[in-house]
């Protein structure tokens, strides 16, 4: 049976796979995100993801390589990244204020001895309550939201800003648990 090498340095991605009692490495991949374009949000982090897993699959032997990016969208279609500083944070959130948005995760696998590869994604609808500008700044003043796209992380006390959601909870921290559970089966890895 091939290892699992999971291309992420995410903190939250590790703990939902750990969460799952697999055995794992961690092989973070070296991607410049910023040379990779394409045509839909989509399309862009599936082409994200695969980058990840191909760069760490082409230094891997005998490994099952699983990457991801997840990408938070505005009904705009505007892309909502980490933001880059506590100001930027605050506006970021008083945009999603009240609110619903878009969280698109792409996942890439791609088996480094076979050359197997599954490439797809999963979007969850993510609804925002109101937020007052107290709460928002209070917030921040976490330093939660800024090393995270959309400036929240739900897992944390970002859930206090979440009124509902439609779909996968686990694709909004960083993977699509139940999804990539059933592609790694392909892949001759159980996680059951």
């Amino acid at each position: 049976m091939s290892k699992l090498v999971l291309a992420s340095q995410s903190p939250r991605r590790q703990e939902l796979l750990g969460s799952l009692g697999v055995d794992f490495t961690v092989i973070p991949a070296e991607v410049d995100e910023n040379l990779i374009q394409e045509d839909s949000p989509e399309a862009l982090a599936e082409a994200l993801a695969y980058a990840k897993a191909r760069w760490v699959a082409d230094r891997t032997a005998e490994a099952v390589v699983v990457a991801a990016d997840t990408i938070v969208l505005l009904d705009s279609g505007e892309v909502l990244g980490k933001p880059r500083g506590r100001k930027e944070a605050v506006e970021m959130l008083s945009r999603l204020s009240g609110q619903g948005h878009r969280v698109v995760t792409g996942v890439a696998i791609i088996n480094s001895q076979t050359g197997q590869t599954k490439v797809f994604h999963e979007t969850t609808r993510v609804f925002f309550r109101t937020l007052s500008r107290q709460e928002i700044e209070r917030y921040v003043a976490t330093g939660e939201p800024l090393d995270k796209a959309g400036a929240y992380g739900i897992q944390g006390k970002g859930a206090l800003l979440v009124e509902k959601i439609e779909g996968c909870y686990f694709n909004v921290v960083g993977f699509p648990l139940a999804r990539l559970g059933q592609a790694l089966k392909e892949f001759g890895l159980s996680l059951l």
